[in-house]
């Protein structure tokens, strides 16, 4: 199988080619030439195969290049015991019923980026041996939170790599941001930038288009990737936790075999709802996609209008990860549904990148009202949220997951549509104490670590390990610069 840029369809990579090398050099995304289907019986087939199985049987078929025994070893070891805190590695939650709950939260930084982050330093090391690449690769990540500390975990100590992360000061959870600048590995460097998640993404989008600084580093022997969802290597373990949430709940008896389940994903560059929508092009019976955003609601005004415009107020909100104005991953939809029509891609990404706003053509725009709904839900509207699922539910959530809840409401409400529905749950609630306290009622804060153990006592549901043992942790990193001066700290790091 092929990879293609979503902005040059005659830029044909391999699989191994498109994971080291993160971004199209013209600045569009890898993805597949051609999507595999699941055959007629796949689902029945891994009903009863465990996490790790499922993830070699789907990924195989967009792996070509990799052997099934690379990527059973790969997939022992990213979703093994001493990663995941649970068996099911991604368990599905009862909620009421008709909900259910996909908890992507198990792995070593509490969040669900660890799915795809366990699994991408394997492929990408891999990769290189088969590119037979002899340059160090440096992996840059902007994150709005959740990216950063578990790119930093996956890639801490991982040989042939370095990897700085960019985060917007100010704009991550105070335990996000102790998860990040406390971070172990000699190969690994993380740096505040001020202004908001889009100015830190879009800076690290500026040094992969930068010739003279791809050329400087080449002389110095390191060469640049991307572990953000704008890597192949990163969506590509996500279509696996759709399918698997959809083999459990049949295994369950809570689906029968072709029955239509809807997701709800809490959405930011929306990676993981994509992801969601890829499964559903397999053949995965998944029904409407639902897409939720905080009070950052560009993607719910595009979904609904067909207009993107990221010309408005940028709001830092209790679910930071979604605190998103410019969603890389919705250029790879684009290229879907235009039929892989990289100029009509093209021409989009260019008034964006121009004007800050794009129109999509009448065509499009209906394939997107017949695919996804969406909808928003503000701070105050979240904390009502998360304090009524821990009221009559007993079920701790964070912001993020809150949003999702509420947006499948608002949808259920608006269309009578009761079919079951998935929502993607995407952190613990452990990483935004404050957050889950006020919703819970407190309204004095411990301050540092000590609010993990207070929100513990609360509920007497105990925080995660990786999270509990931050008190422990030393601060290495607080380096902080502006966003012009990024190029400055991969100098540094690479000298």
């Amino acid at each position: 199988m092929y990879y293609v840029s979503t902005r040059n369809k005659e830029d044909r990579r391999t699989a191994a080619q498109a994971i080291a090398q993160g971004l199209a050099a013209d600045g569009g995304l890898m993805t597949p030439e051609v999507f595999p289907k699941l055959s007629q019986n796949a689902l029945e087939t891994m009903r009863d195969m465990s996490y790790q199985q499922r993830a070699v049987y789907v990924m195989g078929s967009f792996l070509d290049d990799f052997t099934s025994s690379e990527l059973s070893a790969f997939a022992s070891r990213a979703y093994g015991p001493d990663k995941f805190d649970v068996k099911a590695v991604a368990p599905v939650r009862d909620v009421d019923g008709n909900t259910y709950c996909l908890e992507l939260w198990h792995g070593p930084t509490c969040a669900f980026k660890d799915m795809a982050l366990q699994m991408l330093p394997h492929l990408l090391s891999a990769a290189l041996v088969k590119n037979q690449e002899e340059k160090t690769v440096c992996i840059l990540v902007a994150t709005s939170g959740d990216t950063g500390k578990a790119a930093l975990e996956g890639f801490k100590d991982v040989e042939k790599t370095r990897i700085l992360v960019f985060y917007p000061k100010d704009g991550v959870s105070a335990i996000q941001q102790l998860q990040m600048v406390t971070q172990e590995g000699e190969n690994v460097g993380v740096c505040s930038v001020v202004g908001n998640f889009d100015d830190a993404q879009t800076g690290v989008k500026r040094l992969f288009a930068d010739p003279a600084l791809r050329e400087q580093l080449a002389g110095r022997g390191f060469f640049l990737s991307s572990a953000n969802s704008i890597n192949w290597g990163r969506v590509l373990p996500q279509i696996v936790y759709y399918i698997s949430a959809y083999c459990d709940l049949m295994r369950d008896g809570k689906l029968q075999k072709g029955e239509a389940l809807n997701v709800c994903v809490p959405t930011g560059n929306f990676g993981n709802i994509l992801a969601a929508y890829y499964a559903k092009t397999m053949g995965v019976p998944i029904g409407k996609l639902i897409c939720a955003s905080n009070s950052n609601n560009v993607l719910t005004d595009f979904l609904r209008t067909g207009v993107y415009d990221r010309n408005r107020t940028f709001y830092n909100t209790m679910s930071p990860s979604m605190d998103i104005l410019i969603s890389s991953n919705l250029e790879r939809l684009l290229f879907a549904l235009t039929g892989h029509d990289d100029a009509e891609v093209r021409d989009y990404m260019a008034q964006l990148n121009q004007d800050g706003r794009y129109e999509v053509s009448p065509v499009l725009r209906d394939k997107l009202g017949k695919l996804f709904a969406a909808g928003y839900c503000d701070d105050t509207r979240t904390q009502q949220v998360i304090g009524r699922m821990w009221n009559e539910h007993k079920y701790l959530i964070d912001p993020h997951t809150a949003v999702a809840f509420e947006v499948l409401d608002q949808y259920r409400k608006e269309t009578g549509d009761a079919s079951p529905a998935l929502v993607a749950s995407t952190a613990s609630p452990f990483k935004f104490c404050d957050s889950v306290l006020g919703a819970l009622g407190v309204t004095e804060l411990e301050q540092g670590t000590a609010i993990l153990e207070q929100l513990s006592a609360r509920t007497g549901v105990a925080a995660p390990a990786p999270l509990a043992g931050l008190k422990d942790k030393s601060v290495r990193f607080a380096q902080n610069v502006e966003k012009d001066h990024m190029v400055d700290q991969v100098l540094e790091l690479l000298k």
